[in-house]
């Protein structure tokens, strides 16, 4: 590409350093610039990270790109490596783009090939494809479009940050802080995996989750774990510039109070590694609470475990998610990957037909890896990944060749073609459509499911936990007739009370709700009472904490609160 190709690299070296948010700084000021009447400013480009086709930078475009005076971008390489890599370089890769005012259609390059990156003399091969480039740097399937889906609201989310090293021991110290014989403390001393932990070797470690209890309650029912935390987390947390994060320093600096309630009445749900080089879906057990690091979706059958296996699934997380490092690996961006996700709208059979699959699946790789300890998930899918490009068994070099014995991998590649046919069989399409197909597709029925839904049919992966936190009056008021056989039409009709601004007024109205729900609600509940619906969650939950410090509430999970009626 000449010279100027050449500059881009040069100039990648020496801008590498600043972040994305200054990046996109200058991307947006360019934009206006270019944009602005009689501008000198015909063209304007880029070299970045590659992480500019990722969720947060690419907002800064799509105004621009989807404006009435728009500009499009012309040209862009959205992956490409950096050159004269070392073993001192960033373990990144850039992306190069050009943009124009107007409608145009563009030359989105591609990397097919990579030698020789390491030298003053490196081969790079490209592929082109020419038609309107996206704002996640492709053309087709625009993904970048798709809305999320009610349907899909208050399932998943990432798993705890703990903003300090202390909360996690072993085994052994677990036991030595009295779990097995304190009451109570199995409750708050649970199994803890990480992503390593899934893909790879799970360390054994166990986590302190004090969810729910304040620094005195910690101190009066656990006083060994209380010392713990006092000696190993405490000092951390004091240095924190995070005001909340410094003063709740036996907590968890992201607690994850979102996704607590959705998984409380489970027996297991779906997890999958936020960034990792193979896409995998699997269930844990609901004891084991997951890091930062894993995306628990609070489904926990076998259907939607197939689903989000299958092909179908992902093909649109690659392509809607980011990508991270040198390695190119996958990000699973929740809010891109799975709340807009359309799931197909499958009859009963083809739903245990699809589940049978995945539960079939899931319990073959855990009985591999328990019974073959040199076997991971990753080595089980690095296998697989050459066999799906063609390698025959035969070919594989030798420690290949002992995971692919020792993992029956021949029995996943079956699963998982099997899972395909039934989810395209689910959706009423063809198993064997090209990617780019399946993308259109689903952009297009996530399309159509926005339309349904702004016309009040939401098909909800669980309408028995949703439906009352998120579903319309109407739906509530059937929910609570199929739940309890008492239909709730005339409480559903009542005109709303507003929820006030002061302190004294929002207590009164949440004690009086509380009173009123007969037994014990959550926050998300307690909302749906007022005009505001979940808008005012958190305040709703502010006041609950508020009366629990003052004794006034009790609770068993640090989520739902009942009023403390006197004796």
């Amino acid at each position: 590409m000449g010279a100027p190709y050449a500059e881009g690299l040069w100039r990648a070296h020496r801008h590498m350093n600043e972040s994305a948010d200054f990046v996109m700084y200058w991307w947006d000021r360019a934009a206006e610039i270019l944009l602005k009447p009689k501008s000198k400013l015909k063209r304007f480009g880029f070299v970045t990270t590659n992480s500019i086709s990722q969720v947060f930078q690419r907002r800064v475009m799509e105004p621009h790109l989807d404006a009435k005076k728009p500009l499009s971008l012309v040209m862009a390489i959205p992956d490409h490596p950096w050159t004269k890599v070392t073993r001192d370089s960033a373990a990144v890769r850039i992306a190069m783009t050009v943009a124009e005012a107007g409608k145009h259609d563009g030359r989105l390059q591609e990397v097919t090939a990579e030698e020789a990156v390491d030298t003053d003399s490196p081969v790079i091969l490209l592929n082109e494809k020419q038609g309107k480039i996206n704002s996640d740097l492709t053309v087709g399937a625009d993904v970048a479009s798709v809305l999320p889906m009610n349907a899909n609201e208050g399932l998943s989310s990432r798993g705890m940050m703990l903003f300090g090293g202390g909360f996690i021991v072993t085994p052994q110290q677990a036991s030595d802080l009295g779990l097995g014989r304190v009451p109570r403390l199995d409750k708050h001393i649970r199994p803890y995996l990480n992503g390593r932990d899934v893909m790879a070797r799970s360390r054994g470690v166990m986590v302190i989750d004090m969810f729910g209890l304040n620094a005195d309650e910690v101190r009066q029912n656990f006083p060994a774990v209380y010392q713990h935390l006092l000696a190993t987390v405490k000092p951390e947390r004091d240095v924190n510039r995070d005001v909340d994060i410094s003063r709740r320093w036996w907590l968890f600096g992201r607690t994850r109070d979102e996704i607590r309630p959705a998984l409380a009445n489970l027996v297991r749900y779906i997890a999958t590694v936020e960034t990792a080089k193979h896409r995998v879906f699997q269930f844990l057990d609901v004891s084991i609470l997951p890091d930062n690091k894993l995306v628990a979706i609070a489904l926990s059958d076998g259907y939607a475990l197939g689903v989000l296996s299958s092909r179908f699934h992902v093909a649109w997380a690659m392509r809607t998610g980011g990508w991270l490092g040198v390695g190119n690996d996958s990000v699973y961006v929740k809010s891109r990957c799975f709340d807009p996700f359309p799931f197909p709208a499958a009859t009963d059979a083809q739903k245990h037909a699809i589940g049978a699959i995945a539960e079939e699946l899931d319990a073959h790789r855990k009985r591999v890896l328990e019974d073959q300890p040199h076997l991971t998930l990753t080595g089980l899918y690095n296998v697989l990944g050459r066999l799906k490009a063609g390698i025959k068994p035969d070919d594989l070099d030798p420690r290949g060749r002992r995971i692919f014995d020792d993992g029956l991998v021949l029995i996943i590649k079956e699963l998982h073609e099997k899972l395909d046919q039934a989810v395209a069989d689910a959706y009423g399409w063809l198993a064997d459509l090209s990617e780019e197909e399946v993308l259109a597709r689903l952009v297009t029925l996530n399309k159509e499911r926005a339309r349904e839904e702004n016309r009040g049919l939401v098909r909800w992966l669980r309408p028995d936990y949703q439906i009352l936190r998120f579903g319309s009056e109407k739906e509530k008021a059937e929910q609570l007739e199929a739940d309890f056989g008492v239909a709730d039409a005339p409480a559903a009709k009542s005109a709303k009370p507003s929820f006030p601004g002061g302190d004294s007024e929002q207590t009164a109205l949440v004690i009086d709700a509380l009173i009123q729900a007969g037994g014990v609600a959550d926050a998300a509940a307690i909302a749906t009472r007022f005009k505001q619906g979940q808008k005012v969650r958190p305040a709703v939950a502010a006041v609950l904490t508020s009366l629990y410090r003052m004794g006034l509430v009790s609770t068993a999970d640090g989520n739902s609160f009942g009023w403390r009626r006197a004796a």
